[in-house]
């Protein structure tokens, strides 16, 4: 896999992998950036969000779970001196769905932790990761 990352100006980056698609990274103001992109260490949550996501959304698929809709949100905690490295990270999975069953789900998550994301697997190396999972029914 290979990425590339282009200085726009200031603290303002530009990445781009082999997808071909560009993301733009940037600092707040109070450290010298200009505020015009995500931090790159969000950027980080968000891909250990999307893998576990697809993981868990394509087992259910396969599983003819019937899910309506789907969200996870992540809280992280970082250390208080540099290099500011995540110490805690916390999963919350959302189902929305009638008929969904609990064991379908932990299935699904355990596969994702345990066999499949890769992202995941090394965060855990790192950092403690809790998961906490719940099922609604249908989103209004």
């Amino acid at each position: 896999m290979k990425t590339r990352i282009k200085w726009i100006e200031g603290l303002a980056l530009a990445g781009k992998g082999e997808s071909n698609h560009w993301i733009t990274m940037d600092a707040g103001e109070e450290v010298g950036g200009s505020d015009a992109g995500t931090r790159p260490l969000e950027i980080f949550l968000l891909g250990l969000g999307g893998c576990t996501s697809m993981d868990v959304i394509s087992i259910l698929k396969k599983k003819r779970v019937p899910l309506d809709d789907f969200e996870l949100e992540i809280e992280a905690d970082r250390a208080a001196e540099h290099p500011k490295v995540f110490t805690k990270i916390r999963l919350k999975f959302i189902f929305y769905g009638t008929g969904i069953k609990e064991q379908d789900v932990e299935r699904a998550i355990e596969l994702s932790e345990t066999k499949y994301c890769s992202a995941s697997a090394m965060l855990r190396k790192a950092s403690e990761i809790s998961v906490e999972r719940e099922i609604r029914e249908k989103k209004s």
